[in-house]
């Protein structure tokens, strides 16, 4: 039977086809590609259809960059598990599509699990790992939330109940907004953090936080003490899962950003989220990672490391050797290898 693809402009649909196949895909969600256009990105939602079924969904988003062009399927495609046959005239369309555009290659991200079953079908899609590092949460630490609050106490590290309890007895306080308008102190704490640390800040945080929190799917913290913000994290609601996605501190001896993620833990707990999602961490076999710092925190809470699939490419132009060598190099310089 042929497939056939076609934009897809039912939102309800979507929203229900991802949450069922891939509810941890973030970045497929309906809301992201809203983000994404405010942005000023070009974003189609395809659905792949066999007759009138929906069998798959491909939200991609137009990168026009300096390294070259290329078509994002970010966290996708999703594709139902019974029709596995649809992943080749999948990445056949999106090929197409990609030299329609002018783009040099395709790049997905879908969050299959790291198997020698997966590696074996993006060899036959003949896909290629990306020279980036890794990054949307395909390498990520995770809490498992199904189980009372004393017992996720007991099991995060001595060091990080201690924070957590030092953090209690200095009186820091979190508070807790779904208005954009308070974002002035998560801005004010990432630009120090930006400068501390040295990465570029992501652009997009304030179009993020307003279309997920108008969705009711997103929060703000805000940790303080002796009424001085010292840290803030944006936490994203999205299918069964609470994702710690920006976060922001300036150095201080209260503990403060200990307290503002026990304090989005437990809230993700009472809103039902099955886990906790710390986000992207640093590979247990690279040292010098610019995120060994955070992963140590992180991981301090106790939970399990989850690994999906490295992001693939296909090239579509011979010019794709570009793109690749200096992604390849800005790798190795900023020691994420």
């Amino acid at each position: 039977m042929a497939l056939r693809f076609a934009p897809v402009d039912d939102q309800s649909g979507w929203e229900l086809f991802v949450l069922r196949n891939a509810p941890e895909a973030l970045f497929q969600s309906w809301s992201w590609g809203d983000v994404q256009k405010r942005l000023g990105a070009t974003v189609t939602r395809y659905g792949i259809f066999e007759k009138d079924k929906l069998i798959g969904v491909m939200q991609t988003v137009l990168v026009r960059a300096r390294r070259g062009s290329f078509l994002h399927v970010r966290h996708g495609p999703i594709i139902d598990q019974h029709f596995s046959r649809a992943w080749k005239p999948a990445i056949a369309f999106l090929s197409e599509e990609a030299k329609r555009l002018g783009c040099w290659f395709v790049r997905v991200s879908p969050l299959l699990q790291e198997t020698p079953a997966s590696q074996a079908l993006f060899r036959s899609l003949h896909a290629r790992p990306a020279a980036i590092h890794r990054m949307d949460g395909e390498y990520c630490w995770v809490l498992d939330l199904d189980v009372s609050t004393d017992q996720l106490m007991s099991a995060m590290r001595k060091s990080t109940r201690y924070e957590i309890r030092h953090a209690e007895k200095e009186h820091v306080k979190v508070y807790s907004t779904q208005d954009p308008k308070y974002l002035k102190d998560f801005f004010s704490l990432y630009e120090a953090t930006s400068s501390r640390h040295g990465f570029v800040p992501h652009t997009g945080i304030r179009e993020e936080f307003s279309v997920f929190a108008k969705q009711k799917q997103a929060m703000l913290y805000v940790g303080k003490h002796e009424d001085k913000a010292l840290a803030s994290a944006i936490i994203l609601y999205y299918g069964n899962q609470a994702i710690y996605h920006h976060g922001a501190s300036v150095s201080n001896r209260a503990s403060v950003s200990y307290a503002v993620q026990w304090e989005a833990i437990q809230e993700a707990k009472k809103r039902g989220m099955k886990v906790y999602n710390f986000w992207g961490i640093a590979p247990q076999d690279s040292p010098k990672h610019p995120w060994r710092g955070i992963t140590l925190f992180k991981t301090g809470f106790g939970g399990r490391l989850v690994e999906y699939t490295h992001a693939q490419d296909i090239p579509v132009s011979p010019w794709y050797i570009f793109p690749r060598m200096v992604e390849t190099v800005r790798r190795m310089v900023k020691g994420y290898d």
